[in-house]
């Protein structure tokens, strides 16, 4: 395996591989690449079987551009760094994965005799098809289990005991890596009798970035929203979303029910910001920034209730951010709870063209009107 983040480099890789072809996949933080099509040229498919001297064509219309798939939406990923592989004669395909599972309270493998597809597909076609074996993440996995989840997966014999290595394999990297899924697609039995791990997905825990540094330094922020990485430097809990009403609110449960009441009143959240109850003037001002620098934003709307989080520390850091960056769209602000009187002081007394509702209701509604 290796990869390559231009076009020249492509080519140079290519030629050292054995024989006459070689894979070429697209590297970006979403499933279905395959089936996927690139918006710039519309071409169609993120992996190809190609001859090793059309390496250059190939990566010639893949790098820099953008891959569309069944998980990533309209935006696509950019695709800046693509992978070579050796070609396998693949005999069966499967499908394996272990995440985490709330049900059983820790580390589930799931597999499937058919894989080399989407997931999704084969569990709405058949959920049958769908194996599911628990694990105690205290015991660990036992060579009993992993050569069950292999003959249950469809390997037999030598294969069998081969695919139950790789699986004890894959565990102790789930546990050891700190992981939250690791996700093999296809599992695959070859001609020649060899099990192979062809394709895989694995997620990370962010929690535990303390103690995998390594992993997690070679994250590519660019196959992320930029807003949520910046949100993410100030601890907000911020997701973009398709909306034009911006939203910024302290605790989660607020948050949901001042999007669904947006919704009610004919509007659509542009995301969900729950600044939390240890946020200051620069986190709101930050926040703040976020919400008002997203294009698809048409109005703001600030709903807080002060509890730990005090109204004027909100009132100080939107005034604060205004200052810096300007006003550009309508603001609409709630304030109830600790301070309320004192953060409408800071508002009112900074002569802000603000909207200052103290009705729930009203004020969702209003948000929604000067967005149209």
């Amino acid at each position: 395996i290796a990869v390559a983040h231009s076009v020249t480099e492509a080519t140079e890789i290519a030629k050292g591989f054995p024989g006459d072809e070689v894979v070429i996949k697209t590297q970006v933080l979403a499933g279905g690449r395959g089936l996927g099509h690139f918006k710039e040229n519309n071409f169609q498919g993120g992996v190809h079987i190609i001859k090793k001297e059309q390496a250059e064509e190939f990566a010639d219309r893949m790098l820099g551009k953008t891959l569309i798939t069944k998980q990533t939406g309209a935006a696509g990923k950019p695709c800046n760094v693509v992978m070579f592989a050796e070609k396998f004669q693949i005999k069966t395909e499967k499908y394996f994965a272990i995440l985490m599972d709330r049900g059983s309270g820790g580390p589930i493998m799931i597999g499937s005799k058919t894989g080399g597809t989407s997931i999704e597909d084969i569990a709405e076609k058949d959920p049958s098809a769908i194996v599911k074996l628990p694990i105690d993440i205290m015991e660990g996995i036992s060579s009993a289990q992993s050569l069950d989840m292999a003959e249950k997966m469809g390997f037999s014999g030598a294969q069998a005991a081969s695919a139950a290595k790789s699986i004890e394999g894959l565990y102790k990297v789930f546990i050891e890596c700190d992981c939250t899924m690791v996700e093999i697609n296809p599992f695959a039995e070859l001609t020649d009798g060899r099990v192979i791990v062809c394709d895989a997905k694995v997620g990370f825990d962010d929690n535990a970035k303390f103690r995998q540094k390594a992993i997690h330094e070679k994250r590519d922020f660019l196959q992320e929203d930029a807003q949520e990485v910046e949100a993410e430097k100030f601890d907000l809990n911020y997701i973009k979303l398709t909306g034009s009403v911006a939203c910024m609110v302290n605790g989660a449960g607020l948050a949901m029910s001042t999007m669904d009441l947006l919704a009610l009143c004919g509007g659509s959240p542009a995301n969900f910001l729950d600044v939390g109850g240890a946020a200051n003037k620069d986190t709101i001002c930050a926040a703040f920034k976020i919400i008002q620098g997203d294009p698809d934003v048409k109005s703001i709307f600030i709903n807080i209730f002060g509890g730990i989080m005090r109204c004027d520390v909100i009132a100080d850091g939107v005034v604060a951010a205004v200052k810096e960056v300007g006003l550009t769209k309508p603001l609409v602000v709630r304030l109830v709870g600790t301070n309320v009187e004192l953060g409408k002081k800071i508002i009112q007394d900074s002569g802000l063209p603000v909207f200052a509702i103290s009705d729930f209701s009203e004020a969702a509604q209003k948000a929604v009107d000067v967005a149209k």
